[in-house]
């Protein structure tokens, strides 16, 4: 695989090449971490989301409208 491209601007000269290959890595450990961070945050939501839709599902069952659920 090729490394991706970089652009330097300095001043009023920009240049653009590719990156070194500890550069590349440097960059892939970025990227990957973000992507991880991504997907925790991802499941993170999911579970809230299945959360509030127990709790709901159990406050319905004690009989509550869904404006009395809204209210709490």
């Amino acid at each position: 695989m090729t490394n991706p491209m970089i652009r330097i601007i300095d001043g009023n000269t920009v240049t653009d090449r590719k990156m070194t290959d500890e550069e590349a890595a440097d960059y892939k450990k970025v990227c990957d971490h973000s992507t991880a961070r991504q997907a925790a945050a991802d499941k993170a939501a999911t579970a809230q989301a299945a959360a509030k839709k127990s709790a709901y599902t159990k406050l319905a069952a004690l009989g509550l409208t869904a404006d009395e659920i809204a209210a709490l």
